[in-house]
C-alpha cells in the first residue's frame, strides 16, 4: 500500500506527516543533546520539539547568563485551541530561561490572507490568546506585545520597523518567493516580508541591538524562516549587522479525527481552552481517531497502535510520569488497555486541565490590563 500523500506549505497542512522526511528536504538539524533544563518541558524531553537551525547560540545565551529574545507571532482567528498551547508553552519555558518575549499579532496578514478586519483581529487577539497566555503562565515583565497594523507608539520604533520592511523588499526576488512558496498573491508576498520584518527588527538599534533571537514554529512555517534568514544575510543597513536567527520547529497536536494538523476551522478537529470539560470528553469519545482494533477480541489479541492514536497523542502532553506514560503505550500496543478506557485516561487529564485552566483565565483578567499597557 502507498504511503498517504502528505502536504505542509506556510498555508495548508494535510495528509499523515512524514517528519523525517521534512527534516531532509528543508535541511534542519535533528535536535539532539540539549541542557538539562530543556528536558524538564516535556515538548523537548519526548522530542516533540524534534529539529532546529542555529540553536548553539541560544544555548549559549542561556548557559552564560546572556540577553537574547524568543519572537514569535500569532494569527488572531478563531478559537486558542490545544494546538496553540503547544507554542504558548515555549514562550513560557523561554521566558522563565531569561529570554525576553516578543509576541506579534499578525492583524495585517490576517486581512490580507483570510479578509478579517483590524477591529476584529484586535478583539480576538486579547480574548483568546493574550488571555489565555496570561492564564497558562506568561508574565508581563521581559514582555513585548504588538499588532503588524500598528507597531508601536513610539515613532522611532515604529519608523524603524516599517522601514526594514521596505529595505527587505529589494533583497528577495519574485523566482525566490516562487521557490520558496509556490504559487503566491501579492497579499502573500507583503505578508512575508512583514513576517521577515517581525523576526529580525528585534536587533535594530531602536530595539535590543544585535542579540540572538530564537523563533519556534511548526514546521510548516520554515518557508518564513527561511526567507527572513536569506534576506538578513544580504541586506546593508548602517550600523546593523544582524545575527542569524535561530529557530526550532515542533510536530503538530493532531486533530481529533488524526493525523494532520489541529485546525480552527473544524468544530471537530479541536478542544479549545474555553470548552467546559464536558463538552470536551463529548468531543473525545465521539471524535478521537483511535488505534485500536475493530473489535475487543481482535484488540486484546492483537493490540492497538499509540502511535496513531489521538488519545495516546494527547496524553505525550498532558501525562507528565514518563513512567505512566511508557505503561499506557505498552498496556495498549499490547492489548491490556482498550481504545474507550484510553479515551476515558485522556478526558480525566483533560477536564483537570481545564477546570484548572478556566479558574486561572478568570482571574487573568484582573491583570490583562498590565499587559495591554504594554502594548508596544
Amino acid at each position: 500500500m502507498m504511503a498517504e500523500e502528505f502536504k505542509v506549505t506556510p498555508w495548508e497542512v494535510k495528509g499523515k506527516i512524514d517528519y523525517d522526511k521534512l527534516v531532509k528536504e528543508f535541511g534542519v538539524q535533528p535536535l539532539e543533546k540539549l541542557p538539562k533544563s530543556f528536558y524538564d518541558e516535556v515538548l523537548f524531553r519526548r522530542g516533540m520539539i524534534f529539529a532546529h537551525r542555529g540553536l548553539g547560540q541560544i544555548i549559549s545565551a542561556i548557559e552564560h547568563k546572556k540577553p537574547f529574545v524568543m519572537m514569535t507571532g500569532l494569527m488572531p482567528t478563531g478559537k486558542f485551541h490545544l494546538g496553540h498551547m503547544i507554542l504558548a508553552r515555549q514562550m513560557i519555558f523561554y521566558q522563565k530561561l531569561g529570554a525576553k518575549i516578543y509576541i506579534c499579532v499578525a492583524d495585517v496578514e490576517a486581512y490580507n490572507a483570510r479578509g478579517q478586519s483590524l477591529e476584529e483581529s484586535r478583539q480576538n487577539a486579547i480574548e483568546e490568546y493574550i488571555l489565555n497566555y496570561v492564564a497558562l503562565g506568561l508574565k508581563p515583565e521581559n514582555c513585548v506585545i504588538y499588532f503588524q497594523s500598528e507597531r508601536s507608539n513610539d515613532a522611532k520604533k515604529a519608523n524603524a520597523y516599517y522601514r526594514l520592511q521596505n529595505l527587505l523588499a529589494r533583497h528577495a526576488t519574485f523566482n525566490e518567493f516562487k521557490a520558496v512558496y509556490g504559487e503566491i498573491t501579492p497579499g502573500k508576498m507583503i505578508s512575508a516580508l512583514l513576517q521577515a520584518s517581525d523576526m529580525l527588527h528585534p536587533q535594530l538599534r531602536e530595539f535590543e541591538g544585535p542579540i540572538p533571537v530564537v523563533v519556534p514554529v511548526g514546521i510548516d512555517q520554515d518557508p518564513h524562516i527561511r526567507l527572513a534568514r536569506d534576506m538578513s544575510s544580504r541586506i546593508k543597513m548602517h550600523n546593523v549587522s544582524f545575527k542569524e536567527l535561530s529557530s526550532t520547529y515542533h510536530t503538530f497536536l493532531p486533530g481529533l479525527n488524526g493525523g494532520g494538523k489541529m485546525s480552527s476551522s473544524d468544530q471537530t478537529s479541536f478542544v479549545a481552552l474555553t470548552d467546559t470539560p464536558e463538552d470536551a470528553a463529548k468531543k473525545v469519545k465521539k471524535y478521537a481517531f483511535s488505534g485500536g482494533k475493530d473489535t475487543i477480541d481482535e484488540h486484546r489479541r492483537f493490540g492497538g497502535n499509540p502511535d496513531i492514536d489521538v488519545s495516546y497523542q494527547w496524553l505525550r502532553v498532558f501525562e507528565e510520569d514518563d513512567k505512566v506514560l511508557k505503561k499506557i503505550y505498552d498496556d495498549y500496543k499490547s492489548g491490556v488497555l482498550l481504545s474507550g478506557e484510553l479515551k476515558n485516561l485522556l478526558i480525566v487529564k483533560l477536564s483537570a486541565f481545564l477546570t484548572e485552566h478556566q479558574k486561572r483565565r478568570e482571574s487573568a483578567k484582573k491583570s490583562l490590563d498590565v499587559f495591554m499597557k504594554k502594548v508596544q
